[in-house]
């Protein structure tokens, strides 16, 4: 990743001993128009532009410290003597996510993505993660978007760099392309480019504005976004048999419809956008629900077949259409696993709460509104 000037301002400090550290926290994001596949899979360049809208209750706090006092070595062996996998041996960090100590291919993730930042700062020291989570792990709640947009602000911080949103975005999308856009709050577009450079998410009212183009009377873009919401009817927290980057690889080497589904996005990119500069809640819904179906189709087309569907999650998608068909806006949505989103107004979330609850009064069912973007904490995180 190069450094642009314009883009970051490093601020360094020369410790003979101690440590740098910082908190940060993020939301998680669930995509309204779907990336599904990546042009680049180095660089995490998707196949295809995307929307989300960032929300609270789904959230990533993580601290990162360098430890300038401690050599590389000197942890190495740390490692080593505890018997670690091959993976985490090669490692000089330690990561804890929710007081559980994490090695293996989630270490050797991390660390791959901190090697980044110390290239950046020029800082060679170790480091350790501390995450808290109150969103569940790899069960298709866009998990990896918070955990690495939290990651990139708090590592970029402790390594001593300002970094523009823009700049933090590119970098979390190293990490997790979702992460791209839990950088900021409300609705933002993940401009898929064609490199580094021009991989970016950025707030829509930011998109709308530069593109010249006006949004309903006495309601901005940023207000739109803000005031709508989220249901989640969770069918289950555990994690998925099958990895969203195995899932979507499978998607794009064999599902026949997954080159037609990529043209479409286009198509419902632009047409939810239109919905955002006009305000319209039901045709931001109806692109949306029909995004998502596309997506899953591409994966039950793949070879071998990905089906994270359970009978419970056909149950809910039902549940969604009756909720509508009573006249409340209510639109359904998925990302890689068997749970249940559901588009609305922040004014008619708790209606169409309670009407979901009593189609499904077994299941888990909450609501989270738009939500803010990364931001730097001043507090210090406990095992």
């Amino acid at each position: 990743m190069r450094l642009e000037s314009a883009q970051i301002n490093a601020q360094i400090d020369q410790v003979s001993s101690g440590s740098m550290q910082a908190t940060a926290s993020a939301n998680a994001n669930i995509a309204l128009v779907k990336y599904w596949g990546k042009a680049d899979e180095s660089l995490i360049i998707p196949n295809a532009s995307s929307l989300s809208l960032t929300v609270d209750g789904l959230s990533t706090t993580t601290q990162v410290t360098f430890h300038t006092d401690t050599s590389s070595r000197d942890l190495k062996s740390i490692h080593t003597s505890e018997e670690c996998s091959d993976a985490s041996a090669t490692s000089p960090d330690t990561l804890i996510i929710d007081g559980e100590r994490h090695q293996g291919k989630a270490l050797h993730r991390v660390s791959s993505f901190l090697d980044r930042i110390r290239e950046l700062s020029g800082i060679h020291a170790p480091a350790s993660v501390i995450s808290h989570n109150t969103v569940p792990y790899a069960a298709g709640l866009a998990s990896s978007a918070s955990a690495f947009a939290a990651l990139a602000a708090a590592a970029s911080r402790a390594a001593g760099l300002n970094l523009d949103d823009r700049y933090l975005s590119r970098l979390a999308r190293c990490g997790s392309g979702s992460a791209s856009r839990s950088i900021y709050a409300g609705l933002a577009v993940w401009q898929a480019g064609h490199d580094d450079a021009t991989s970016y998410a950025e707030p829509i009212a930011s998109l709308l504005e530069s593109n010249g183009e006006s949004v309903a009377a006495g309601r901005s873009a940023h207000d739109f976004g803000m005031q709508l919401a989220m249901i989640v009817i969770l069918i289950s927290d555990k994690k998925k048999a099958v990895s969203s980057r195995v899932a979507m690889r499978r998607s794009v080497e064999t599902s026949p419809l997954y080159g037609s589904w990529i043209q479409s996005c286009t198509d419902d990119l632009q047409q939810a956008i239109t919905a955002v500069s006009r305000g319209d809640v039901e045709m931001l819904g109806v692109v949306t629900e029909r995004n998502s179906y596309g997506m899953h189709a591409t994966m039950m087309t793949a070879q071998p077949p990905v089906l994270y569907w359970q009978p419970e999650t056909v149950e809910a998608l039902h549940a969604v259409e009756d909720v509508r068909a009573s006249g409340l806006g209510a639109w359904s949505t998925m990302d890689a696993g068997p749970n249940v989103k559901v588009l609305t107004s922040a004014q008619d979330a708790v209606h169409v709460c309670e009407a979901l609850r009593e189609c499904m009064p077994q299941r888990d069912i909450h609501i989270h509104m738009a939500g803010e973007g990364v931001r730097i904490l001043d507090q210090h995180l406990d095992i």
